[in-house]
């Protein structure tokens, strides 16, 4: 059942963002609508072409007021800020957090894996994740989306049926059952409302 009405036990202290195909445009929407005042970090997989170096994040810190940059090993997530999973590392939040970088084996053939990034953020931040799946081919993220909903946190799709690609946001509404889905140009905003506490599940 979609829209449960739940109070919220904790506020969110991050989101995470899983994508692919189509995710570039999805993430300038998403990203290019939030404040600069925004109080959360994020934290975010989009697969990459793993044999290049990317200039995702100066294409995204153009189109958005929050600064987003490549994650680095070791440095600790602020509010405001937004980070990318750079090409063919895996992207993970250890306590405190602190970002890690991983080469380990591929998940569902995939480098950086939302699924892994998901899982962290649920067992760090528990009640205090959301996250969310937008576009893209195959399933990653449906597995981290059901640690993420296991501890309490809080998981958003993109609309499958608005998706460019339907993929992962339909894989994540089959494996769990999401607290909001909704289309692309909504997204931001519910965003915004669940951090600022004015918007209950």
């Amino acid at each position: 059942m979609l829209g449960l009405s739940r109070p919220r036990a904790v506020p969110y202290e991050i989101i995470a963002i899983g994508t692919s195909a189509g995710g570039v445009k999805a993430l300038a929407v998403v990203l290019g609508a939030l404040p600069a005042d925004f109080p959360l970090p994020l934290v975010i997989v989009q697969h990459l072409d793993p044999r290049h170096d990317t200039i995702l994040g100066e294409i995204l810190d153009r189109r958005s007021a929050l600064r987003v940059k490549l994650a680095e090993a070791g440095e600790v997530v602020e509010p405001g800020a937004v980070y990318l999973a750079p090409p063919d590392r895996h992207l993970l939040v250890t306590p405190g957090g602190r970002l890690d970088l991983s080469k380990s084996d591929k998940v569902r053939f995939v480098r950086p894996s939302a699924d892994l990034l998901f899982e962290s953020v649920a067992e760090v931040y528990g009640p205090a994740a959301l996250v969310c799946v937008l576009t893209g081919t195959g399933s990653d993220g449906s597995t981290g989306a059901r640690a993420v909903s296991s501890r309490g946190g809080t998981v958003i799709a993109e609309d499958p049926s608005t998706a460019e690609f339907k993929g992962m946001p339909q894989a994540v509404t089959d494996a769990v059952v999401v607290d909001l889905m909704l289309p692309l140009g909504g997204i931001a905003d519910a965003l915004v409302a669940l951090s600022e506490g004015t918007r209950r599940l």
